[in-house]
């Protein structure tokens, strides 16, 4: 996946957040979510934006770790 389509399914689902705490219920990708579902949706969001993060690092070279250095 590239960062446009990674951007889409954050947006789709701060839209999906959004919509179920206005009181709506919703269908993303064939399952309906409610009120119940918003820790799921949530789940989702951030995976979708560790994702990006993950992305955006390896593009600038970073590892995603460190290391330390004793004396």
């Amino acid at each position: 996946m590239n960062i446009t389509d990674i951007d889409d399914m954050i947006r789709q689902y701060t839209n999906a957040e959004i919509a179920v705490l206005q009181g709506k219920s919703i269908t993303m990708n064939g399952q309906s979510m409610s009120m119940e579902s918003l820790s799921e949706i949530r789940k989702g969001r951030e995976y979708w934006e560790k994702r990006r993060s993950s992305l955006i690092s390896s593009r600038a070279g970073k590892t995603g770790y460190k290391l330390a250095r004793f004396p």
